[in-house]
């Protein structure tokens, strides 16, 4: 076997494990709550904790925009912020394929190692396995993580109330988008990057202008389209969306019409979806346009008391169409 390559003696358990993990994972988690024990152990402060976990398959594991490292930090991270929750702790697990190369898994590690400074989280334990080839698509990550609740943070996706605006951070279907591309199953060109991106700093800059928010998510798989009708149900309200204001980039368009697939529906790994009173909304947009990844925030629809469970799209003649709602397997599947 290659020795710039993993082996099935890296996952022994062994000198190889402990070289895998002093060169590649300590080189690039090393901090003060880091350990070689069997589990860390953390200072906590009093309060609400937001803990969540989430796993990463995706293919290709590197793409324009990023790669699964930083993919399974902006997740964790973009999870625990949808909560009203400061990032403080995350754990990682690698399931690594037989044959995947040591220089791509220290890429992987470093694209960690930068999203997670970013925010501030720091990683203080994880695992790692080999797998045989061919058991595995060359690398998974699961990462589990702890973020502290800001006192005033209330959100849920039962709390949407008729008269809200619905705002999202940015446009939308980009990453689907982007990995459909980098598949290069359609032979499709366009400029298209993954809006990847950790949202901390943009959950925080939306409770510096009002502690009145309703709802906040990430739309990630099933996109903005899906993330609407799952608060429609939960909170059993109608959502109606104006066709014109929904931000979607050009070259998303261009692919999307080529291939006959509804942006909505394209996941997001750097947008959030906010549900909040109609008289924040202006100030909400207003912070988040000066933030680093939603300088396209737009207020796109309302929430409303008719059509329960639904979402109603707007089209730019006057005319209201219904927003099919997702079933069957949505594509391109990210994960």
């Amino acid at each position: 076997m290659n020795e710039n390559t993993v082996t099935l003696a890296h996952g022994a358990g062994g000198k190889q494990t402990s070289e895998l993990i002093e060169k590649v994972f300590k080189a690039h988690f090393a901090n003060p709550e880091f350990t070689a024990d069997d589990a860390a152990v953390l200072n906590m402060e009093e309060g609400r904790l937001a803990f969540t976990t989430d796993g990463f398959i995706v293919s290709p594991f590197e793409f324009p925009g990023g790669n699964i490292g930083k993919l399974s930090i902006c997740g964790t991270v973009n999870d625990l912020s949808c909560m009203g929750a400061k990032p403080l702790y995350m754990t990682c697990a690698f399931v690594i394929e037989e044959g995947f190369p040591l220089d791509k898994l220290e890429e992987i590690a470093a694209a960690m190692e930068k999203t997670a400074a970013e925010v501030g989280v720091k990683i203080v334990a994880g695992d790692t396995k080999v797998a045989g080839k061919g058991q595995v698509d060359k690398v998974f990550i699961t990462t589990t993580g702890i973020g502290k609740i800001m006192d005033k943070a209330h959100t849920s996706g039962t709390y949407a109330k008729p008269g809200d605006a619905i705002i999202v951070t940015g446009d939308v279907g980009r990453h689907g988008c982007t990995i459909l591309l980098a598949r290069d199953e359609y032979g499709i060109e366009a400029d298209v990057d993954s809006d990847c991106a950790p949202l901390w700093g943009t959950v925080e800059s939306i409770y510096s202008v009002t502690d009145d928010i309703h709802v906040i998510r990430d739309a990630t798989r099933g996109g903005v389209g899906t993330v609407l009708y799952e608060i429609a149900s939960q909170s059993n309200v109608g959502i109606k969306l104006e066709t014109a204001k929904i931000p979607v980039d050009d070259g998303v368009k261009g692919v999307c019409g080529m291939l006959g697939l509804e942006p909505l529906y394209l996941a997001c790994e750097g947008r959030l979806v906010i549900f909040a009173p109609q008289d924040k909304a202006e100030k909400i947009v207003e912070v988040l346009r000066q933030g680093k990844y939603s300088k396209n925030a737009s207020i796109i629809g309302t929430v409303t008391e008719e059509n329960k469970g639904r979402v109603v799209m707007e089209t730019e003649i006057g005319s209201q169409t219904l927003l099919p709602q997702p079933g069957g397997e949505l594509l391109p599947r990210i994960c």
